[in-house]
């Protein structure tokens, strides 16, 4: 593992030198390490790059790290990771990605998530991008994520964009059953001429089933941002999706949710805000000593949190 990889894997991981329970360590194309334990196991696939992970019925307190980092040019690396849990189990998966480029040759990584999750299964997902190096090489994350929730089943996803990521596609599409549940929080930073999309799509195909969808953005320089969102009800079921952005300089956004209620019992609310950061904001912590910039920065650090 190259000293690049190492400071990755402690930005977008829960890395401190070594992993804990299981994990797969990806690096420029290839699985540097990979452990399994007793409840979950890890194994490569046969037909593509990356992994099927099985986790066992009823598994508590363990956690899934699978971080990958792309640390210099001219890489396109393509993952495939299908996570398969068991009912009643309850884990944390922890899925960042570090792309670091020192040349003008661009970089990519794209990872394809599938998650399976049986009744009454919890999973919370954390997942960080970043974007490093001095190079003039656009560095790409794209992210695919595909869900299946079947009956009382709790996805958490947490996704944060750090910076310094050139482009970015984001699409994640969901299916829920019965009283299943899909929590999503989304914050991204864009600066200079970078670009982010994201796209979502859910499903609710049975009674109970909810959503709630939250991405919070900053828009710098002349960056740009686009938020599509799809919520679909095709039972008695409860949807919200809420973009809030902030623009500064010349960056610039958009947001286009939408709804399409297909039963007499679907309860969906859609809500977007875009705007620049207020005056009186900046007066008030400038009135503590801060700079304007070092108060616009406090401003938007919170603002993402």
């Amino acid at each position: 593992m190259n000293s690049v990889t190492e400071r990755l894997l402690r930005m977008v991981s829960d890395w401190k030198g070594t992993f804990t329970g299981a994990y797969s360590v990806r690096e420029n194309g290839q699985c540097y390490e990979m452990n399994s334990t007793e409840q979950i196991k890890l194994t490569p696939k046969k037909d593509q790059p990356g992994l099927e992970i099985h986790i066992l019925p009823g598994t508590k307190g363990e956690t899934v790290s699978i971080p990958a980092c792309v640390t210099h040019g001219n890489i396109d690396d393509l993952v495939y990771n299908d996570f398969f849990v068991g009912e009643g189990a309850q884990v944390t998966i922890i899925a960042g990605c570090g792309v670091h480029v020192e040349t003008g040759e661009p970089a990519r990584h794209n990872g394809i998530h599938r998650f399976f999750l049986e009744e009454n299964a919890h999973v919370l997902y954390q997942e960080k991008h970043v974007g490093t190096g001095e190079g003039a090489g656009i560095r790409s994350i794209d992210p695919v994520t595909e869900i299946h929730l079947k009956r009382g089943a709790v996805l958490r996803m947490d996704s944060i964009q750090l910076g310094g990521v050139d482009r970015t596609h984001r699409k994640t599409s969901a299916v829920l059953e019965k009283d299943a549940k899909l929590l999503i929080r989304e914050r991204i930073l864009t600066e200079g001429t970078q670009e982010a999309k994201t796209e979502f799509e859910v499903r609710m195909e049975g009674e109970g089933a909810s959503t709630d969808l939250v991405s919070r953005s900053v828009a710098r320089g002349n960056s740009y941002q686009g938020y599509r969102s799809r919520i679909i009800g095709n039972a008695l079921c409860t949807g919200h999706s809420e973009c809030d952005a902030i623009l500064s300089e010349h960056g610039r956004v958009d947001a286009a949710p939408e709804l399409s209620a297909n039963h007499a019992e679907a309860a969906l609310i859609h809500e977007a805000a875009i705007g620049k950061i207020a005056g009186e904001q900046i007066m008030k912590l400038r009135t503590f000593g801060l700079t304007e910039e070092e108060a616009e920065a406090k401003i938007i650090e919170g603002f993402l949190q």
